[in-house]
């Protein structure tokens, strides 16, 4: 199982970002897949999970609104759309599934 994170930057305060996180290794279009993200010193956090056929979707309460998360089953890819970006959303984002954590991108918001 390989989870592979891309797509974090710098960007400015109401800006947006596209991550991706290519996996391999295991029946991608079977399983849920999740973004969390990990704020400095702390624990990871949940930020969006989406269904094994994409049709249900749940996010965090101060994500909802602002970040889509979506996947492409046939190129075993999982996406996490961000607008509107704030400072307190710089955070390191992590592709989780199977149980299977990615090595992480880095957003950092900033003016």
């Amino acid at each position: 199982v390989q989870l592979v994170e891309s797509g974090g930057g710098v960007v400015g305060p109401g800006g947006s970002l596209i991550l991706s996180c290519a996996a391999s290794g295991f029946a991608f279009s079977k399983y849920f897949m999740s973004w969390y993200r990990r704020f400095p010193g702390q624990s990871r956090e949940f930020v969006a999970t989406i269904t094994a056929g994409g049709r249900t979707k749940e996010y965090a309460g101060d994500v909802k609104g602002r970040f889509i998360i979506s996947r492409d089953n046939g190129e075993q890819m999982l996406y996490l759309q961000m607008n509107n970006l704030t400072v307190e959303d710089t955070a390191i984002y992590y592709c989780n599934g199977l149980g299977r954590w990615g090595r992480g991108t880095q957003v950092t918001v900033s003016s």
